[in-house]
């Protein structure tokens, strides 16, 4: 007879299932968990594979949302009350500081999380089809840079926020750049800033884009990114493992109708990545997959706790238009940009060749079409997807850890190296003094 299950038990069979049965059971049954497959392999769990910086990611995203609600009730998105508002944040609001500060050092680890995730699918040859039908991972590739592109512009519009020196300049020189676009360059820096100078317009638009609008194109984003994950078969060390197993020429087990993803019928792309030997591969989603994640999510936290109350959130002197900072720098994520339209600013006689426009508009564009366009170009053997560094694809890595290492060498030198004027300093040199320029 079966024995009445309290209230508890009820919530708690989906993350902690008794059996193999209940945790197949589990992901069908639960909202949340719908979300994953039955089962997982192995190496799909592996901490050295993926890093899990998709689901540091997601964490992040959490977090910020979870504290820019709270923000939302007090700050007020005026020139006037803004910087007050945000100074009565710090110094008046109980706790106040580690909001703000966890919310801020989240943005930045978010712009480096997704990064650093894009870095290790091209690294792995993950945005290529591998050998089941029906898979579409450049589309998904595209997805993910569409969302490395909308999480730079969401902390890009929150970045003029606190309505300080350190914002108002920034968001200056970030708009700047962007009008050197030709044709639509002065057209969406006017749409952007809702004039032609940064004032009240800008901050309403940008709290409103930071607030609904980018959210929600991030949400949406995410989740095609994750189905497309499921209707791919998963991680592309499946693939590789499946066609090991196929060279392999391993005997299959008769009494398994289901393949790695579930129960399914015909040629799919889930059938063509089962497992031979499902059983030696995989374990259970539920509750694997589950207390990863909840780990991974738990250390995120921890994390940016620890970040928030080491490093306070800056709060300079309130936005002035008439000062000018020298020198005056775009957000870190865009220094690099910075950097590049000041090397490719020069003089060839009485001509000057604007670096706004060659280095802030036309090489990152072709960088941005370059990674958008790559996969259909790749055409590495099926053996290099899923395969870290594989020796197939050592030419394309090798571009492109150039091509990230010189944006990284980028940032450095435009945030210790330049100083006023723009001009080249070690770090270790003290800047001179310089008037404020009025």
């Amino acid at each position: 007879m079966p024995t009445k299950q309290t209230a508890w038990q009820k919530i708690k069979w989906t993350w902690q299932p008794s059996s193999e049965r209940e945790a197949g059971d589990s992901i069908v049954r639960n909202f949340l968990l719908h979300w994953f497959p039955a089962k997982i392999t192995k190496q799909s769990l592996s901490w050295s594979y993926s890093f899990w910086l998709g689901t540091i990611s997601v964490a992040l995203f959490l977090i910020l949302t979870l504290t820019g609600v709270v923000l939302m009730f007090l700050y007020v998105p005026s020139v006037e009350r803004a910087y007050l508002s945000v100074k009565d944040l710090e110094f008046v609001v109980s706790f106040g500081w580690f909001i703000r500060g966890l919310h801020r050092i989240s943005a930045h680890l978010m712009v480096a999380a997704v990064f650093l995730h894009m870095i290790r699918v091209f690294l792995t040859g993950a945005y290529k089809n591998g050998t089941a039908a029906s898979q579409n991972r450049p589309l998904n590739w595209i997805v993910g840079v569409m969302l490395l592109l909308v999480t730079l512009f969401l902390s890009f519009t929150g970045y003029l926020l606190p309505w300080d020196q350190l914002a108002y300049w920034a968001i200056t020189v970030g708009t700047n750049i962007a009008s050197a676009a030709p044709i639509a360059g002065e057209w969406m820096r006017f749409l952007l800033l809702g004039g032609s100078v940064i004032d009240q317009n800008t901050l309403l638009r940008f709290y409103v884009l930071h607030c609904f609008f980018l959210p929600l194109i991030v949400l949406f984003f995410f989740s095609y990114h994750m189905w497309r994950v499921r209707k791919d078969g998963g991680l592309a060390c499946v693939d590789q493992l499946a066609l090991t197993q196929k060279e392999g020429k391993a005997a299959p087990i008769k009494s398994k109708t289901y393949s790695l993803l579930g129960i399914t019928r015909g040629t799919t792309v889930h059938v063509e990545t089962s497992l031979m030997d499902e059983d030696h591969h995989t374990v259970q989603s539920s509750p694997n997959v589950t207390r990863r994640i909840a780990a991974v999510m738990i250390g995120t936290l921890l994390l940016t706790s620890l970040l928030a109350v080491l490093f306070r959130a800056p709060l300079e002197e309130p936005a002035t238009p008439s000062i000018t900072p020298n020198p005056a720098k775009a957000p870190w994520y865009f220094l690099w940009l910075q950097e590049l339209v000041s090397d490719t600013t020069f003089h060839i006689g009485s001509v000057t060749i604007n670096g706004a426009l060659l280095g802030g508009v036309l090489l990152p564009g072709i960088l941005i079409l370059w990674l958008v366009l790559w996969p259909y170009f790749d055409k590495s053997p099926v053996q290099a997807v899923g395969v870290w560094l594989a020796g197939e694809r050592k030419k394309q890595n090798l571009v492109f850890l150039i091509v990230i290492l010189c944006v990284v060498i980028f940032t450095i030198v435009g945030t210790f190296m330049r100083g006023p004027y723009w001009d080249l300093y070690w770090p270790w040199q003290a800047w001179p003094e310089v008037p404020r320029k009025l």
